[in-house]
């Protein structure tokens, strides 16, 4: 029994006897020549040598494969622009600190206040009055003389002349010197509410609250 083998129409099938003459040679440099090798078995093998004599011998020539063209160069796509990032602006407005101050009375007592105005009141004015009597003479009536005669004449009693608007000195306190100033009154009124009566207690609450808004808010909390 005979194999047959079946190969693509491209190929050239030359059947020769292994004992025939040599191949012709091989064709140009594009083409594979394969060797066909039956024995006296039937074994069908294939190689690029030529056969033995003892098997019979096909030369198969094949079209070498030859690698596709190469693809034209195609230009490397554009990396993607990154997205421009939108700052965000944020406008923080600080507020000054509430200002304080420091006034000293008259007398030399100090005290502070949110105001400059001083403790503005009306204090009174006093001047001297001369008691008179009716008499006779030029000039109308005259204080008395002195006890005992003689000597200058003295003022009679002293009588209020009005009113004049007084203030207290103020000057304004630096924003560090503020700030020492409240922390240190938030403690007193912590230290005097322990031995308050419980009507002073509210009106230490109320005090101590508002400070305590008042150093968040310009001192950076307490």
């Amino acid at each position: 029994m005979r194999l047959r083998l079946l190969l693509p129409g491209c190929l050239i099938w030359l059947p020769v006897a292994a004992l025939a003459v040599d191949p012709p040679p091989a064709g140009p440099a594009d083409n594979v020549r394969i060797y066909r090798c039956v024995g006296s078995n039937g074994a069908v093998s294939l190689q690029d040598a030529p056969c033995t004599k003892a098997h019979q011998q096909q030369v198969l020539d094949m079209t070498r494969p030859k690698d596709p063209p190469p693809r034209p160069a195609t230009a490397a796509p554009a990396a993607a622009a990154a997205p421009v990032l939108q700052r965000e602006v944020r406008v923080v407005t600080v507020q000054p600190p509430q200002p304080m101050y420091e006034c000293v009375t008259s007398e030399g007592e100090r005290y502070t206040s949110d105001n400059s105005d001083g403790n503005p009141r009306w204090v009174p004015t006093w001047g001297y009055a001369y008691p008179t009597f009716p008499g006779h003479g030029h000039g109308g009536p005259r204080p008395p003389h002195p006890p005992g005669g003689g000597g200058p004449w003295q003022p009679g009693v002293a009588v209020p002349m009005g009113s004049v608007l007084v203030r207290d000195s103020c000057h304004a306190l630096p924003p560090q010197e503020v700030c020492a100033r409240l922390r240190d009154r938030r403690w007193e009124l912590i230290r005097r509410y322990n031995s308050a009566l419980q009507s002073e207690r509210q009106e230490l609450m109320r005090e101590q609250r508002g400070i305590d808004a008042r150093l968040e808010q310009d001192c950076g909390g307490t």
